[in-house]
Parts: C-alpha cells; sequence; structure tokens
C-alpha cells in the first residue's frame, strides 16, 4: 500500500513539474518573478534622497548603494563617462523637476543589481501620494544603426540638442550593463507636453546587457526600443497606461522569456497595446534602404489580468506594415484582438511578415484583425492556426496561469490546460 501511495505521489509531482514546464510562455523551472520584482510599490517605504543629481556627470562615477540619490531634472552622462550603479542602490526621480537620467551615445551605465538587492529607480513622492507619471525614467542612447536617414534619430523630448542624437553603424556596441532593476511610476510628460517610457533603449547594440527589467506604472509605454540591434530577456512591463514594449525605427530584436501584464483601468484612452511593432514613427524622416524594424520573440506572456465591457481592453499585439514580426512559444491571454494587422491584404502577405508558431491564444474576442475598416480582407484564422501549432481557447485566467494573486509573487508560468464548454483537457502538443 505505501509504495502504490509513494508511486502516486511520484506521478502526481511529475504531471504537476510537467505543466510549469510547457515550453510556453515566460520559460523557467522556477518563478523568476520572485525576490528582485514588486507588485504593489506603493506600500514601499522608500529612504528619503540624501545626494541630489544634477546637470552633467563627465567623468566617471560611482553611486553607492549607502546612499539614496535625487534625480533632479535632465541628468546627462555625457563626455563617454561610465556611470555605475552598486546593487541595492536607490534612486528617486524628481517630481517637481521631471527627473531623467540621459546616458549619452558613447557614455554607459553600469547597473547591475541582484535578485536580493535590486537597483530601484523610483518616484521621490511618499506612498500615499505616488502615482504614474511622477518623473520622467531612463533613457539610453547607443551607436547602433536606425532606419532614419543618415543611420540616425533624436529623441523627442526636450533633451539639449548636443545630447539628444543617437544611431551610427556599430551593430555591436555597448551602452552597458542594465540588469536587476525597477522602474515605477515614471512617464511624465516634459513641459512641451512630449513624453518618454520608463525606460527608452536608442540605438544600442548587441554587447549592451538588458535583463531582469520591471517597469510597472508608467505613465507612457514600459519599454521603447529606438532602432539599434538588441538582445533582451526578462522584462516585466506591469499595469502600463501605453503601450508594454514598443519596437520601432528599424530594431533588430532578439527578445525573449519576458511578460506583459495589463490591467484596463490603467490603460489610457488611446491604442495601448502589449506589443507595438513598427518601422518608423514618422515616414518622413524613413529611409526604405535601411533595415525594416525585425522583432523576433520567444517565450513572451501577453495577459490582461480583468474582463472590462468598456472599451479599455485593445488589441495584445500591432504590426505595421514594413516591419516584421516572428513570435514563438508563447501565451496571450485576455485581449479584443490577439494581432491587429495593418493593411495587409491577403493571407501570403501576412505570412511574409508575421512568423508565428506553438502559441496558445486564450480568450480573445478576434484572432486576427486589420487596422483599415474599410478593407474587405479577411484572415483565414483556422488555416493559419492550424498550420502554425496555434491552439485557440477559452477559459478563466486561473485555468492558464499557476497563480494570479498579487497579494503575495503572482506565477505567470502557463499550466498547460485549456477548458472547453464541457471540461478541462490537457494540451499535450
Amino acid at each position: 500500500m505505501k509504495r502504490n501511495l509513494l508511486l502516486l505521489a511520484v506521478i502526481c509531482n511529475f504531471c504537476f513539474a510537467s505543466y510549469a514546464q510547457s515550453g510556453l510562455g515566460i520559460n523557467e523551472k522556477e518563478n523568476w518573478l520572485g525576490y528582485w520584482t514588486e507588485f504593489n510599490p506603493k506600500k514601499e517605504d522608500y529612504r528619503e534622497p540624501q545626494r541630489i543629481l544634477t546637470g552633467s556627470i563627465s567623468e566617471n562615477m560611482t553611486l553607492s548603494n549607502r546612499d539614496t540619490y535625487l534625480i533632479q531634472g535632465n541628468v546627462y552622462v555625457t563626455n563617454n563617462a561610465t556611470l555605475t550603479i552598486e546593487e541595492g542602490t536607490l534612486l528617486r526621480g524628481d517630481s517637481k523637476t521631471c527627473g531623467t537620467l540621459i546616458i549619452t551615445k558613447g557614455a554607459k551605465i553600469i547597473a547591475q543589481g541582484s535578485e536580493s538587492f535590486p537597483i530601484v529607480f523610483t518616484s521621490n513622492n511618499d506612498e500615499y501620494s505616488r502615482k504614474p507619471g511622477d518623473w520622467g525614467g531612463i533613457i539610453v542612447m547607443g551607436d547602433a544603426p536606425v532606419s532614419g536617414f543618415g543611420g540616425m534619430g533624436v529623441v523627442n523630448f526636450d533633451l539639449d540638442p548636443q545630447y539628444n542624437r543617437f544611431g551610427g553603424e556599430n551593430k555591436v556596441g555597448s551602452a552597458g550593463v542594465l540588469k536587476n532593476i525597477r522602474v515605477e511610476y515614471a512617464g511624465r510628460k516634459s513641459a512641451s507636453k512630449k513624453q518618454i517610457a520608463g525606460i527608452t533603449f536608442a540605438g544600442v547594440g548587441s554587447e549592451t546587457i538588458i535583463e531582469g527589467i520591471q517597469v510597472s506604472y508608467s505613465d507612457n509605454d514600459s519599454f521603447e526600443f529606438f532602432g539599434g540591434n538588441v538582445k533582451a530577456q526578462k522584462l516585466i512591463s506591469f499595469r502600463a497606461a501605453d503601450d508594454d514594449f514598443d519596437f520601432t525605427q528599424g530594431v533588430q530584436a532578439d527578445f525573449t522569456n519576458s511578460i506583459a501584464i495589463r490591467h484596463p483601468f490603467s490603460s489610457n484612452p488611446g491604442k495601448p497595446r502589449c506589443m507595438e511593432i513598427k518601422s518608423y514613427n514618422d515616414i518622413e524622416k524613413f529611409d526604405p534602404q535601411r533595415s525594416k524594424t525585425n522583432v523576433k520573440a520567444a517565450n513572451i506572456t501577453l495577459v490582461n489580468i480583468e474582463d472590462n465591457k468598456q472599451g479599455l481592453i485593445k488589441e495584445a499585439v500591432y504590426v505595421s506594415k514594413e516591419a516584421n514580426l516572428t513570435l514563438t512559444n508563447s501565451v496571450v491571454y485576455g485581449f479584443r484582438d490577439f494581432l491587429m494587422l495593418d493593411q495587409f491584404s491577403m493571407t501570403d502577405e501576412f505570412e511574409k511578415y508575421v512568423k508565428l508558431k506553438n502559441l496558445v491564444v486564450a480568450h480573445c474576442t478576434n484572432t486576427f484583425s486589420i487596422l483599415d475598416d474599410s478593407s474587405s480582407s479577411k484572415m483565414d484564422t483556422d488555416f493559419i492556426a492550424s498550420k502554425n501549432a496555434i491552439t485557440i481557447s477559452d477559459g478563466a485566467i486561473n485555468d492558464y496561469f499557476k497563480s494570479t494573486d498579487f497579494s503575495i509573487t503572482p506565477d505567470f508560468r502557463y499550466l498547460k490546460i485549456e477548458r472547453n464548454s464541457s471540461n478541462v483537457v490537457l494540451n499535450n502538443k
């Protein structure tokens, strides 16, 4: 009898483990959303700043975790200097002056936190008055190619003109290291109403390390990628007002093992999406001879955590014409549309620019849609799904993920099950 019970326990444990390691969505044996993250930053009693960062940093500087820093106004790292930030350091963006940290082209940031001691960028307001858009955010510029004429671009955010340019021809350049960091309550509009993301990567090269970054409660996009050759993994966008991951200006992106967690009442009334993929923001500055945006994304989870009938839930992914997306081994849950396309006229043209494989699309009203409502084009959803191993299903959010409880650390690893009209079945594809 004991032997049978032991055998049953082993079988149960094996089955449970197989759910967590489905190979779809964020894909780890352990829940990497723990330790260094924070899903309720409003409750954090952060230390008051002892030191002020302002103006330009033109020589190598190290920020100590023994101090708390106030980012006051636009703070530029210039003159090829390196700003090193020790693990566990706290930096607070000044609300009155729209504090913004700018790593200019040629300079570097080494912000390497750890799971036990992440680096935190947050609002300087107290826990009772913190809100999205309290401060500017972080801008990191490099010398990798962009799709503008001359391979260059300009950050459109009231920056000093001598420091606002990015781009070049160095595909493998490094703007430094950003690892195990949190960015909270950023995305403030500047004095002229221009707005940036929680964190912006502009023309950075492939040697830039972008890993383990959580952007929470941004009043604009969480992450923006303007051109460059980017490798990014373990990114978390939580309750952004606008897009979670915005790719444009010819960025070549290798984007893996990341998650967007949306809530309809955090979204602005425009067109917020989990992923927005375009080759240009301004067609007059677009050089068609240069590389178009190409995002290769794998093991991505895009989830909306609450239903809403007031039109606040938009599409999960938008792909513009002249841009390319490859999306594999990913899970999408709870949106009006899984994928919105920009005037793709037929399935063959769609498959030229958009490649999908091994996906779960759950609890979405539409699988594919076209931005131009006047278009008579219709995607053959069943054909595309069957050809590319796309499972389309419906069910409650807890049928798909291990835990959506934000009072503790959530666990959005895919359970590898789906609910049909009569019962729960395993999806063992």
